[in-house]
Order: C-alpha cells, then sequence, then structure tokens
C-alpha cells in the first residue's frame, strides 16, 4: 500500500496534496514509452500524430500508449502482440477508423515506438512489417 501525492500549481505557486492510500503494485512506468530515431534524426512516430486532423485522435492514442506503459503486460483489445517480440497498441478512434502504434521491448526495458498508422484492413500490411522489423534491427544495432 503506497500513499500517493500530486503536486498542482494555483496562482503560480506549488501545492502538494495527499490522494490517500492506494494499492499500487509498483511506482512509476512499468515500460516507459521513447522514440525510435532515424539516422537523420526524425522520430516518425512523434511526428505521424501530429499530421491527424483531430487533437481528440491524438489525446486517445497517448492514452492507450500510457495505458501500456503503466499496465504492462497488457492484453486485448489495448496490446496485441504481432511476433517477433513486436507488439501493436490498438487504439479505436470511432468512426470506422483505427490507428495503431507499434513497438517492441529493448533489452534495457523500454518501450521503443517504431512505427504509426491507420489500419484500413483486417491485416497488418506486409509493407508496414518490412518497415518496423528494419527500424526494430536498427535500434537493437544502436544499443550495443
Amino acid at each position: 500500500m503506497y500513499l500517493l501525492w500530486y503536486t498542482i500549481s494555483v496562482a503560480g505557486k506549488k501545492r502538494t496534496s495527499r490522494l490517500g492510500p492506494v494499492a499500487v503494485s509498483r511506482e512509476g512506468k512499468r515500460i516507459p514509452a521513447i522514440f525510435f530515431r532515424t539516422e537523420a534524426g526524425r522520430e516518425p512516430v512523434r511526428e505521424w500524430p501530429r499530421s491527424l486532423p483531430y487533437s481528440e485522435d491524438r489525446k486517445r492514442i497517448g492514452q492507450d500508449i500510457k495505458t501500456v506503459e503503466f499496465g504492462w503486460p497488457v492484453g486485448m483489445p489495448a496490446c496485441r502482440p504481432l511476433g517477433g517480440g513486436i507488439y501493436e497498441v490498438r487504439t479505436d478512434l470511432g468512426q470506422n477508423r483505427i490507428a495503431r502504434i507499434v513497438f517492441y521491448v529493448d533489452k534495457r526495458g523500454r518501450m521503443v515506438l517504431l512505427h504509426g498508422f491507420m489500419k484500413k484492413t483486417q491485416r497488418t500490411s506486409d509493407e508496414d512489417l518490412r518497415l518496423v522489423r528494419d527500424s526494430k534491427r536498427k535500434h537493437e544495432r544502436g544499443l550495443r
């Protein structure tokens, strides 16, 4: 059992208050998310949600990533394994729109966000999977 505290800023002054005893199995994120960075310095998964037309979509995707960060391991419907140590965060955006963020957990225990896309078919395309596997290999090489 832990006591949770939170800090808020009111009129420029920080105030700390106690939420009370909360049963938490582990404090903080179980697997913190990081963005895969290309050799050119781009972060495709950080850039992709910014291209979406609705801010509500970006918020939902972020909330689902956060669910995985704090609740790992998470199963369906939030997260699904794709094989080879690769997983997808599944976000239903409504209006028959489905977003996916693909990641893997690296040897340092971080959730490496590799690729994001809007799902158009039942099956994840071979092109998307090829891109994800290539990005995973590049990231693993950089960790050595």
